[in-house]
């Protein structure tokens, strides 16, 4: 299966980015170029990360195989030597090495390593920044756009040429190191590598701790439901403050809108403002300039070019950040409704889930048979819990290796590192498979933890990764850029903890083909004997500093309100205006729903008497035409029901009628009428 196992991975790693970004972008509205650097940026470190542990297993067994040539090589030259030790030691026999079933050939992963890194490094330094400009831009054209781009990188771009002719330069003076491609490439590697530990290690040390304390508090249905009341707070504030920005930009444009009429040239820049405005606000835009178009001689301001870009910006961000916080908003209502109703639940003596709430969608065939009342009962009361504690357990066990191989992977004799020892283990009996199924599990647990940090992260509103399709271009390719400058040396830092990478092993042995594309670092000794050993045991501090909440104590001192704990004052006066809010919430549902009730009663019960009457009339028809009569007997029918009709219109009192008095009443012109009054009327005319 030569290179099989490389295509299939190569293949079904494009799903994961793809169902990432459908969870997080939006296909229809956003550009498409910026969903295809996203997902190019996203899906390449991916393959690394699983593309990774077939390279250690490849590299395991080509250094089995160069074991056994030396034995051989060494009899082979000295045959005398040979026939003197085998009378008084016995013959050694090699090893034999099994092909691993995910074996690829020599060439093809320098060749895949050397594509995927480079263009991830182009991605995250060159082209990501640029389409970071060009979304964010309020231009109306592309060669505006681009300009606006353009100008806004030229500080970034500049100092990234500053730092590379300060580099040459610093080659050029000492003498000792040769001014080579190959040397300028592992020169440019570190740089790279370093900047991307530094972040990684400070992502790092939070994960660790962060991770397995949010399933270990998932499991306290309590906690759960505070916090959830502080977010409420925190998100009712911000939703307001949005609908704040999206009025005053709604108002500028409406200025805007008045003072520019058609056939002016700045008019098709108003029309494409106009675009990215809510439907409602475009056609009341609309009638407005056909009415004032017809009054010319009012005198108008017309606004710069210049203020029209930064309307339009202003316009894009309001309309996102009004769209995130009316989804968040909506999402947050339904967990919070689930998180009371699971506290309500657990006194329960029938053992059956009660939802305060029938949910907008139908049950499918899972939830009607399989995940029954009951079921969901003992998951959601007694099973999660006891589920999440497991699994903090054993995220805390692997958090705790990690912080252990961090600190002592640099001592190779004796092996201190956890990883280095469960490898070598594993790489002494050649289980390819077990050595695959740990460098996968240990890199997954480092990746979850760093990826699920910048998800998570939020940088006031220019950063901020939102679920269900509500992520703007600007955060996609910042998240785009951070994972492409993030993913590289958490790979090599792995490799360090197992001990396959020589620059810090010091040991002499084959390296993985992902390893001879970063260089050898003893070029930069002091980037390889220093930074890259030392460096990641600050990782030890940073996780006491999470454990010890010091980074929320600090943003709450600063004025950024985050959950603490019940005994903090802020926080207990935020969780009790989210409780308040979610009861005023709650009670405007349950109005709504007990009025669509209440208009589904009235409907199928006077829907059965309209059915009844349509039946009678039928009836009376078919009668009428069996059994004719003359002129004179159907006009003076005719007279006595239009009599009684009207002596029933006039014996009402319509102004006393209450449609929740009596069940047999329906709406008829602005009055409700009583039904049971006529039927006899009706019935004695028939």
């Amino acid at each position: 299966m030569s290179g099989g196992a490389l295509g299939i991975e190569i293949v079904l790693v494009f799903f994961l980015p793809l169902f990432l970004l459908h969870r997080y972008g939006h296909f229809r509205k956003q550009h498409p170029l910026v969903l295809f650097g996203t997902l190019l940026s996203w899906y390449l470190c991916f393959l690394i990360v699983f593309i990774l542990p077939l390279d250690v297993s490849t590299t395991i067994y080509n250094q089995c195989k160069i074991d056994n040539e030396k034995p051989r090589a060494l009899t082979s030259s000295d045959p005398s030597n040979q026939t003197s030790n085998s009378s008084v030691f016995p013959t050694s026999t090699p090893k034999v090495c099994h092909k691993p079933w995910s074996y690829i050939p020599d060439g093809i992963l320098p060749v895949f390593w050397r594509v995927v890194y480079w263009t991830s490094q182009c991605l995250t330094w060159l082209l990501l920044p640029f389409m970071q400009s060009y979304a964010s831009s309020g231009g109306f054209s592309i060669p505006g756009k681009i300009k606006t781009a353009l100008i806004e990188n030229a500080i970034y771009y500049g100092t990234y040429l500053v730092i590379f002719c300060s580099l040459l330069i610093y080659l050029a003076v000492h003498p000792q190191w040769q001014l080579t491609w190959q040397g300028l490439q592992t020169i440019s590697i570190a740089a790279a590598n370093t900047w991307g530990l530094f972040l990684l290690v400070l992502l790092l040390g939070y994960g660790l701790v962060e991770i397995p304390c949010l399933y270990w508090n998932s499991s306290r249905h309590g906690y759960l439901l505070a916090k959830t009341y502080f977010k409420a707070a925190k998100l009712a504030k911000e939703k307001s403050d949005a609908e704040e920005n999206m009025d005053d930009a709604m108002e500028e444009v409406a200025n805007v809108n008045e003072s520019i009429g058609y056939g002016h040239p700045l008019r098709i820049s108003i029309d494409t403002i106009l675009r990215k405005c809510p439907m409602e606000i475009q056609e009341k835009m609309v009638r407005l300039n056909t009415e004032d178009s017809e009054d010319e001689s009012t005198q108008r301001t017309y606004p710069s070019k210049r203020s029209l870009v930064k309307l339009h910006k202003q316009v894009i961000c309001a309309g996102q950040r009004h769209s995130q916080t009316q989804v968040q908003w909506a999402i947050l209502l339904e967990e919070a409704f689930h998180l009371e109703d699971v506290c309500k639940n657990e006194t329960s003596t029938s053992h059956q889930f009660v939802h305060s709430f029938l949910s907008s969608q139908p049950p499918g065939w899972l939830g009607k048979y399989l995940y029954t009342p009951t079921i969901e009962w003992y998951w959601e009361c007694v099973l999660r819990q006891w589920c999440y504690r497991l699994l903090a357990l054993l995220l805390s066990l692997l958090s705790v290796a990690v912080v252990w191989s961090e600190c002592t992977f640099f001592s190779t004799h004796p092996v201190l590192s956890l990883f280095a020892i469960f490898i070598q283990l594993a790489e002494s009996d050649y289980n390819y498979l077990y050595i695959e199924m740990a460098c996968f599990v240990s890199i997954l647990f480092l990746c979850v933890c760093v990826y699920s940090t910048v998800f998570r992260i939020r940088v006031f509103n220019y950063y901020y990764l939102v679920p269900h399709h509500q992520t703007d271009a600007y955060s996609l390719l910042f998240s785009g850029m951070l994972f492409c400058r993030l993913t590289p040396p958490l790979c090599l830092n792995f490799l360090g903890l197992i001990h396959m990478d020589a620059s810090i092993s010091h040991q002499q042995r084959i390296q993985t083909a992902y390893t001879t594309i970063m260089g050898s670092m003893r070029l930069l000794s002091f980037i390889a004997d220093g930074f890259y050993i030392y460096y990641p045991m600050l990782i030890v501090l940073l996780c006491i500093a999470t454990y010890c909440s010091l980074g929320t104590r600090c943003l709450n001192l600063l004025g950024f309100p985050q959950y603490i704990s019940q005994s903090d004052d802020l926080t207990s006066e935020l969780v009790e205006e989210g409780r308040e809010l979610i009861r005023r919430e709650r009670r405007n549902r349950q109005r709504s729903e007990d009025a669509e009730s209440r208009k589904r009663g009235w409907r199928e019960r006077y829907g059965e008497q309209r059915n009844l009457r349509r039946s009678r009339n039928g009836y009376s028809e078919l009668k009428d035409n069996d059994s004719p009569s003359d002129n004179s007997d159907t006009a003076q029918l005719t007279r006595r029901e239009s009599g009684d009709h009207t002596g029933l219109l006039q014996d009402v009192d319509t102004t006393s009628l209450d449609p929740s008095d009596s069940p047999t009443q329906r709406y008829a012109g602005g009055r409700y009428l009583s039904l049971a009054s006529s039927r006899p009327h009706i019935l004695n005319n028939v």
